[in-house]
């Protein structure tokens, strides 16, 4: 079998929820759209289902799989729904879709429910990418409130600036949040990760724990105790020496500068490794730090190896985990750890709980 694989530790993601918890002091949903990030959606929702508060996914057939495999928690709908048949799955399952824009009040009021649904009205307090505007929140608030068919209505935004922790823009979306709802009765949720992490004034009643269950810290140098919980391995495959003066790899981007020996890994961007990444960028060798060299192929990368000659043919190499940060692969790269880490594809998945692994 190719030796490429991603360990998953389940008991990282769980100490992660704890520090959001602690953290934020409020409920905390625990953000698992995306496949969890990369990280296979049910197996972290199982994982987290003793202690989490909640769930939130994008869109239905996120959910839907979560209920399927036995998770009875609320889960959030970040995107809301997009036709009455889809809100009547809402209300079966009991999801509480986001509510964002004017055409999805009009199918509230215009869909015959069997019951009245639990849902977060979204407001864009700065980041002008989806929600109602502020001025028109407590009109849509009353809106909602009497046509009869809502049950519950909280209240969300998102920060668009939270992971830097000098600007005034997070500061003043939580000014234009809390202005739009004076008054109003309902649930709040504004922290991200990252607020929940650095903006104390943020937490609400609820948090929407992202990228930071995952173990990627978004404040940078910052230490918030997070555990990675995704490790991207492979092995050496193939060993060559070559002399000064020589290249490697595609465009002979990487050219020797002194003999070096190439380990050659199974592991490419069709597995999700970024194809952007430079020579230099970090990756660990049975334990030892090096640096890939040459451009990365579909199916391989390489490796310099010659400042550790005990590596060989079956070496275990890092891409990320606990030794090889995801934050500084990603920053390497010119990405985002959160790119990298949903991008991994096509490797074995194996997902440790309690010293057990399940194989995927």
């Amino acid at each position: 079998m190719r030796p490429a694989r991603a360990l998953i530790d389940l008991d990282a993601l769980r100490h992660n929820y704890h520090i959001a918890h602690q953290r934020h002091g409020g409920r905390v949903f625990a953000v698992v759209k995306a496949n969890a990030y990369g990280h296979g959606a049910v197996a972290c929702a199982q994982a987290l289902s003793p202690d989490a508060d909640g769930y939130a996914v994008a869109f239905l057939e996120e959910a839907i799989a979560l209920r399927n495999s036995g998770i009875r928690r609320p889960i959030l709908l970040l995107e809301g729904v997009f036709s009455p048949d889809e809100l009547l799955e809402a209300i079966h399952h009991g999801f509480w879709p986001a509510v964002h824009h004017p055409d999805q009040i009009k199918m509230i009021e215009r869909t015959d429910l069997p019951a009245p649904i639990h849902i977060w009205l979204k407001i864009n307090s700065g980041m002008n990418r989806a929600g109602f505007p502020p001025a028109d929140v407590q009109r849509v608030w009353r809106q909602l409130m009497t046509c009869g068919k809502v049950e519950e209505c909280g209240f969300m935004s998102h920060f668009a600036r939270a992971d830097e922790p000098g600007c005034d823009a997070t500061a003043q979306q939580i000014r234009i949040f809390d202005e739009a709802t004076k008054g109003l009765s309902g649930a709040r949720s504004l922290a991200n990760s990252a607020a929940i992490l650095g903006w104390p004034d943020a937490h609400r009643n609820w948090a929407r724990a992202g990228i930071m269950l995952y173990g990627a810290d978004p404040m940078p140098g910052e230490d918030n105790s997070l555990l990675p919980v995704m490790t991207l391995e492979s092995r050496v495959i193939a060993v060559r020496n070559i002399a000064a003066g020589e290249p490697v790899g595609y465009g002979a981007r990487f050219v020797a500068a002194r003999p070096t020996r190439v380990g050659l890994v199974a592991m490419g961007y069709a597995d999700g490794y970024p194809r952007s990444a430079p020579d230099g960028t970090p990756v660990a060798v049975d334990n030892k730090p090096t640096a890939l060299i040459g451009r990365v192929s579909m199916d391989m990368l390489t490796i310099d190896l010659t400042d550790i000659p005990e590596a060989g043919i079956d070496s275990v190499v890092e891409l990320w985990g606990r030794q090889v940060s995801v934050n500084k692969v990603a920053q390497a790269a010119g990405t985002i750890a959160y790119e990298l880490l949903c991008n991994v594809k096509r490797v074995s998945f194996v997902w440790s709980k309690s010293n057990n692994r399940l194989s995927h």
